[in-house]
């Protein structure tokens, strides 16, 4: 299996990581939850193990970013915090498991395996949520902070891709495809038009700008940082 650690005690990780490939599995670790958020968006991994309390973005924000990009990679949650309430929260925000610290590695080996097995759960999502902008895909309406923004059809649709690859660059040409059903000059300013009333609407007037320009080559909706 190909496996992501995210931890950012060097002992822990040492531990699982050589666990993990005496038993013949590819892993990858990082202790920084800013790089993790990079790493699952540009990654694919048939387990991630995730600890809960990182530098820079905690694990459940991670979780919340992950889910809302509708990456259902099964996820193993490690925690000090193993209280009802705390375990319950970890399984609320996405994880599909939860272990405490401490954990012995044969108990960790089998709750990873368990979740391989398993796969990632495919969802049918009616809302897409990215920090304090909430997407209605049955009601075709877009809240943010509270706020409705009206948007014509186009611009939803744009809005609602855009959202799906939060983390990824959409090329203009994924955009004419996949917004516009066609293929036509990717040079057209048709796009630049659609995405500057967009971002009229949705960024104007709120602190945190969240559809930013790739230079060159298109659009993105960045992670929170």
């Amino acid at each position: 299996m190909q496996i992501l650690l995210v931890e950012d005690d060097n002992r822990v990780a040492d531990h699982v990581v050589k666990g993990l490939r005496e038993a013949g599995h590819m892993i990858e670790r990082v202790a920084d939850g800013k790089k993790a958020l990079y790493m699952t968006a540009a990654e694919s991994y048939d387990v991630i193990i995730l600890d809960r309390m990182l530098p820079n973005v905690d694990g459940l924000t991670i979780l919340k970013t992950m889910r809302a990009a509708e990456d259902n990679t099964p996820v193993l949650l490690l925690s000090a915090l193993g209280e009802v309430d705390d375990r319950v929260k970890g399984l609320r925000a996405g994880a599909d498991d939860y272990l405490a610290k401490p954990f012995s590695f044969s108990e960790l080996l089998a709750r990873v395996e368990v979740l391989a097995r398993r796969g990632p759960v495919t969802i049918e999502k009616t809302t897409l949520t990215v920090m304090d902008l909430s997407i209605d895909l049955l009601a075709h309406e877009v809240v943010r902070d509270g706020k409705r923004i009206d948007l014509t059809t186009r611009e939803f649709r744009i809005l609602e891709y855009l959202a799906r690859n939060m983390g990824r660059v959409v090329t203009r040409s994924m955009l004419l495809e996949k917004v516009w059903d066609y293929h036509f000059d990717p040079q057209t300013n048709i796009i630049d038009q659609h995405v500057s009333r967009l971002r009229q609407k949705v960024d104007k007037g709120f602190a945190e700008q969240l559809i930013h320009t790739v230079r060159g080559t298109g659009y993105m909706i960045r992670p929170p940082a």
